[in-house]
């Protein structure tokens, strides 16, 4: 049944209009494409790291206890939210691996 139907008064009142369709946000939003990911390693390489990324890696050097616990807490207090800490101690331990 029509959501109006053009009387005042009544289950159904209001004007008469024809609904609109709304479309679905798009999966693609976010990923990665292929040239992105080629100037962000190339941005990566000319730059290097950031000063608090070259805190996180002497942290990770140093190690001692529960260095994962210290720089995860660390990376949280700069990035903001727990998965992107989570991401950055992911990618500064692969860093680390690959100097190594």
């Amino acid at each position: 049944m029509a959501d109006t139907n053009g009387i005042a008064q009544g289950k159904f009142a209001g004007h008469v209009t024809t609904k609109r369709t709304v479309s679905k946000v798009s999966r693609r939003v976010g990923a990665k494409s292929k040239r992105v990911g080629l100037v962000r390693s190339i941005v990566r390489e000319v730059a290097g790291l950031s000063p608090y990324e070259r805190r996180i890696l002497d942290m990770i050097k140093i190690g001692g206890v529960s260095v994962d616990k210290r720089v995860y807490k660390f990376a949280k207090r700069r990035l903001g939210s727990h998965k992107r800490a989570l991401a950055k101690r992911e990618q500064i331990k692969s860093v680390h691996s690959a100097m190594r």
